[in-house]
């Protein structure tokens, strides 16, 4: 089922719906209105007029499998899957092993001043996730840093000295708005590319989890993010061996968005972190399947993949998708 509506950009549904945005300004915490896409049109009376093709019969996840020593899982096939929308279960459409797709990258850098004693720490950091994960000419980092408000640092590029050059013009100082950097960054940069399958969007966070002076809350971050087929990871900058509430706060984050969340104690111990958020980025599954019974109501839908085959693997996916509302 295809509809077309007046006013808006092109759009496809991954997992969630969102407008594809471009030409946005530098971001200001809690920013309400965002411009959409205009498509230009023939005629003096449509110069205003755009289109939105919205394809509300299939959803697409990607996802990895790794069994219970972390240890990725990559010879599986369609029929080895179960897909469950709610406790129904799914009509898997198409399969494929993707291992090579395009990154768009969102590094999140907390610059507030709670986290001024471990800033240099964030910092090389930063450089070292940038480092061990690019590939010039074919995938983009975006550099935000936050504090009392979220501020484009770099947008979208391949270019490793730009983003080395913003990570360390860095400085901290005043609060957090770590709720806003998420929503900024989800809806403003990592929308743009599309078809949204074809590329694998990631945002690492690094932070110490608490937010003080966002105007969105953690759950409309996280819908935001959710929306945009973001995976989130995140570097805990809280070096104590306390569980503390924003280390509470990454793990949610990570957690419902099938990403992971790390606590490391010293710089050298972000090699392995960083090398399990680069593998997990190159292996894994993606699937289609075309809701039943379709439902463009604006909501929520719970998503679980499993492994029919083998009770021993994991599968780490989003927990669900927003559908259109019509």
């Amino acid at each position: 089922m295809r509809l077309s509506l007046p006013a808006g950009a092109v759009l496809c549904v991954g997992l969630c719906v969102g407008l594809s945005l471009h030409g946005q300004k530098q971001p200001v915490a809690g920013q309400k209105s965002l411009s959409t896409e205009q498509i230009p049109t023939q005629g003096k009376e449509d110069e205003q007029t755009t289109r939105i093709t919205l394809d509300v019969t299939r959803v697409n996840v990607l996802y990895t499998v790794t069994d219970k020593k972390g240890r990725f899982v990559t010879d599986l096939g369609k029929d080895d899957f179960s897909v469950f929308e709610g406790k129904k279960p799914q009509a898997i459409q198409e399969f494929t092993a993707e291992s090579d797709l395009p990154l768009r990258i969102a590094v999140l850098v907390d610059t507030s001043n709670s986290i001024r004693t471990e800033f240099k720490f964030e910092q090389d950091a930063a450089i070292r996730f940038m480092q061990s994960v690019m590939r010039p000419r074919t995938d983009r980092m975006m550099l935000v840093s936050f504090d009392s408000a979220a501020e484009l640092v770099s947008d979208l590029t391949d270019n490793l000295t730009v983003l080395e050059k913003g990570i360390k013009g860095m400085h901290p100082g005043g609060g957090t708005s770590l709720y806003d950097a998420i929503y900024f960054a989800s809806k403003e940069k990592l929308m743009l590319d599309q078809p949204r399958d074809k590329f694998r969007r990631a945002m690492i966070i690094i932070s110490d989890g608490d937010d003080t002076s966002s105007r969105y809350s953690r759950d409309q971050a996280l819908e935001m993010a959710q929306k945009a087929d973001v995976v989130i990871y995140a570097i805990s900058t809280n070096t104590r061996r306390d569980d503390l509430d924003g280390d509470k706060i990454l793990r949610y984050l990570t957690d419902e968005t099938g990403g992971q969340a790390f606590f490391p104690f010293k710089v050298e111990d972000l090699d392995q972190n960083f090398e399990n958020i680069a593998n997990e980025l190159r292996h894994q599954y993606n699937i289609f399947y075309r809701p039943e019974p379709l439902k463009a109501d604006g909501l929520y839908h719970p998503v679980q993949v499993k492994v029919k085959t083998r009770k021993d693997l994991i599968v780490k996916a989003r927990k669900g998708y927003y559908a259109p509302k019509l």
